[in-house]
Parts: structure tokens; sequence; C-alpha cells
């Protein structure tokens, strides 16, 4: 997952580099020092990095009715920052600040909330990079401690303002999304679990950065210690809760994103807290929001729902092929009838990857229930809507192997010498009217496996509706559509021989 950042133009930097070189300006925001001294590839310069964490210690918090921790928080216990920037700067090359009083004082008394808020922000922006996101732990080349974390946490624990709250997490979000600095959150005594407690803000921006943080953190390779601070029944309830009750799109979508990650997650990760997610409901709950975002679909047509919509689709699809929670999704005739209701929508293009992952749920589903394929044999809207989607599937196998193998499950589903005249031309009329995306797909995609059986097999049952409706009276009639039946179906027999076998009723997608 790539790092979210916060828009914050290093303007201030550009500005605090062209002054003059004296001490007093060095004190506080030291300009940049030749790259080379530093062995880091980087941009900016790492003393600018240790001048804006410094700025962003808080003021003591022991008289703060919000305070609850024992970090003391001017500076943070166990934090020396005077030692850690002078020790960082005369390693470098760069003179340390002055040890004059006055100007020790300036540089500790803290920011006001404003000042703090820029500084953060600048800081939640480099914290996107890497190598910056790896100096705000660590300065490699001298080896001293810049301390980012307990100094952002010490923020978090005394803080009573919901933007600092959202930057701080924010940050750490961003740190999270890179190796090292994932390793230092997880060792930083008592983080994940006071990042975990931040569930029960009732700020929207906040719980988007707490659900982004720890969706980063379940896929990361310290998943499991995660999981484990997580795994109460307190804090996963509440999880659900925030997806069904929330009115914020980008909180639905956020903590749609968290279950999703937990969905997909390691199998160590997912023994601890899938189980009781489905006991709480969480199956329940997926289908409910696919229902919410369907009909908003249908009826409001909102862009900025439709990334939820598609997120809580693969959280569905990720479970149907679950084999302890399967069942939970493939027996639910209202999910089917909801994903066969979306492939039916007309305009695909505005949440094609959705209609994608509902082909591939859908196949999952026939799989596991077999019999509902008897259903659809006869829904012309369904099989034109399933042929929409194949422009959509050209990079995806998978989906392809998926669009085929319904097709097949359905015509092999038809009586092959019992359907009426008007049967058969219904059939007809909806392949040759999307006989450019099936001749696109044959001459473009290579399958191979489940999926190249599954195509086989329905390319010869439409090979079989072809000729039924060519050794008709109705195709001897003067036939504008004539032309075009003849091109399918040449196409269809030349790549109907790539496999000699035919496949059963009972095709299997899943893996």
């Amino acid at each position: 997952m790539a790092p979210d950042s916060k828009s914050a133009p290093l303007q201030h930097q550009e500005e605090e580099e062209q002054q003059p070189e004296d001490l007093d300006t060095l004190s506080h925001n030291p300009s940049a020092p030749p790259d080379e001294l530093f062995d880091i590839s980087t941009t900016v310069d790492p003393s600018y990095v240790i001048s804006l964490i410094r700025k962003l210690l808080p003021a003591n918090g022991s008289n703060n009715p919000n305070y609850r921790g024992d970090v003391s928080c001017g500076p943070v216990q166990g934090l020396n920052v005077d030692d850690m920037e002078k020790s960082a700067l005369t390693r470098s090359g760069v003179p340390p600040p002055s040890t004059d009083t006055s100007e020790s004082m300036e540089i500790n008394v803290p920011v006001g909330e404003e000042a703090w808020e820029e500084y953060g922000c600048i800081l939640w922006d480099l914290s996107a990079s890497k190598t910056h996101a790896e100096l705000m732990n660590i300065n490699i080349s001298v080896q001293v401690q810049n301390l980012v974390l307990e100094v952002l946490l010490a923020n978090l624990m005394v803080s009573q303002s919901v933007r600092t709250t959202e930057i701080g997490l924010g940050i750490i979000g961003n740190l999270a999304c890179h190796e090292v600095p994932m390793k230092h959150i997880v060792s930083t005594n008592g983080l994940i679990e006071f990042i975990v407690d931040q569930m029960f803000l009732d700020d929207a921006q906040c719980l988007c950065e707490v659900c982004r943080l720890l969706t980063v953190g379940l896929q990361s390779s310290e998943g499991v210690t995660w999981a484990e601070a997580l795994q109460s029944e307190h804090y996963l309830t509440h999880i659900l809760w925030i997806a069904e009750n929330s009115l914020n799109t980008q909180l639905i979508e956020k903590s749609a994103e968290l279950l999703l990650a937990i969905i997909e997650s390691s199998q160590d990760v997912m023994h601890i807290l899938l189980p009781p997610l489905m006991k709480l409901g969480l199956a329940s709950l997926l289908i409910n929001l696919l229902d919410i975002e369907t009909s908003k679909l249908m009826s409001e047509r909102a862009p900025e729902r439709y990334p939820i919509l598609d997120v809580v689709l693969r959280a569905i699809e990720a479970l149907s092929v679950i084999d302890d929670h399967s069942q939970d999704i493939c027996l639910d005739k209202d999910l089917f009838q909801l994903v066969c209701a979306l492939l039916k929508f007309p305009d695909k293009v505005e949440v094609a990857n959705s209609c994608v992952t509902a082909v591939v749920l859908v196949a999952n589903i026939l799989s596991d229930v077999p019999t509902l394929a008897s259903e659809l044999s006869h829904d012309m809207l369904f099989l034109q809507g399933l042929l929409d989607v194949f422009p959509f599937t050209s990079d995806d196998s998978e989906a392809r192997s998926a669009l085929w193998n319904i097709i097949a499950r359905l015509l092999v589903r038809l009586p092959e010498n019992e359907m009426s005249s008007s049967t058969i031309q219904q059939y007809v009329l909806v392949l040759v009217s999307k006989s450019d995306v099936i001749e696109d797909d044959l001459l473009d995609c290579q399958l191979g496996g489940l999926g190249l059986k599954a195509r086989t097999t329905a390319l010869r049952r439409i090979i079989s509706i072809l000729n039924q409706w060519t050794a008709s009276k109705d195709y001897a009639k003067e036939n504008e559509n004539n032309i075009n039946i003849d091109r399918l179906l040449d196409c269809c027999c030349k790549h109907s021989e790539d496999v000699p076998s035919t496949v059963s009723h009972d095709m299997d997608l899943k893996e």
C-alpha cells in the first residue's frame, strides 16, 4: 500500500536554507551541509528533519486533564534532544547550536498549535519517503536516535486537538509503510496499544488514520503483533460498528479496507482475527454494506462511493474462497441477487473494477452451489451483462477464466435439442450483439488449465446454438445479422479445438 501524504510544500525549508549561516540561524533551522557528508540519498537536510522533530515536543502535560501516561513531555522521558542534535551535527561536520541559556530556552519552548500543525504536516509529507521515514527514527550515518515516535506518542497522550491527533497518527501511518520504521513502531513501548485505543475517538478523520495504520500493520511482517493487540472482542465489535454506522464515506472505505486486510492477511493473522469477526457477524455486515452501495449506485451514481463498493466486493469475494467461511457467503441468496443485479448494471465503465470482482464472486458461488446456474440460464440480461465485462478483464486472467466458467455453466444447463425457435433466437441476438467482445477475447487472451477448459465448453455450446439457428427456417429468411452470425460461428469453431475434452456441470474455479 502506497503511503498517504498530506500536501505540505517545503517552502519553509527552502527559505531557511537561504538565511545566513550564523549560529543563531543554525540553532533554529540548520542549513543543509553537503549531502555526501551524510551518506544518505535525500534532498532534505537530516538536521532540518531533527529540528522539525524538536519543534513538535509538547509542553509538560502533567497538569493536563487529558494526560494519560507517565511520559514526561518537556522533553519526553529518555529523550535528550539537545544531545541528539548536537551529536548529529558535530559528526556531520556542522557546528552544534550555541549553549547560551537564553537560546536553549527558546529552542525548547513548545510552538503554538498552528505552528505545530505546520511542522507536523511537513513531517507527514516527508514520511511518505522511505529515506526520510528512516531518518526520522535514526540517522544511520551517525547512529543517532531521532526518536520521532516517542515525540509523537507524547503529543498524542496530551493532545486536546483532533487536528494534532490526526497529524500524529498520519505521520505514524506513513512511517508504518516502511519496513525499518515499522520495526521501531512495534518496539516502541505502548505505542501499538495506544493506537488501537484510538478507535474510540469520535472524529472521522482521526478514525480514518487509525484504520489506515491498522491496515498497514496487519499487512506487514509484524502483522501478528498488531493482530494480538486487536483481538479483543471489545475492539473487533467497534470496528464492525464503525463500518456499519459511519456516515463519512472516507471512513466507511477505510474501515472496509481494514476488514479486507484481515481477510487477506497471513494465515497467522487470519487465525487470530477472522473466526471471532465471523461470530460477530462480519459476513452479514459486508452483505448489508453491499446492499447499501448497490442501491446508491442504481439511484444516485455518486462517484465518491464507488471505492466503497469495490472494497466491500473484494472483501466478500475473499471470504468466498476461505474453506471455513465460504458457506456464509455462497449460500446467501440475497447476496447472489445483489451481485447479479450489479452485473446487469448498464454503465459498467463507472464501476468496472467492481464488476470484475463480481464476476469472480459469482463463479465462486456457482462452484459451491452449481444448481444456481439453472436460475440464470434463461436470464438474457444477465448473459448480456457478463459479456459486457470482457473488455475490463484483458489484464486479469482469473477474471477471464471466471467469465468463461460462468458462461459455460449457464449454457450447459440448456436442453441442447429442445429449445424453442424463439429461445434460440434470443440467445443468438445476445451473442451476436456482443460478437466483437467475444472475438477480441478469443484473439487476445491466452488461457490455460480450468479457464481454457471452461472456454472450450462454452464455445461448443455457442456453436451448437448458432448451428441450430442457421438450420432453422427463420435464418433462411433475409436477415441483416446473418453475416455477423456466420463470422461469430467461424471464430468460435476455430478456437473450440484447443482442448479435446469437455467440462462437466460442476466445474471448479476455486484454487
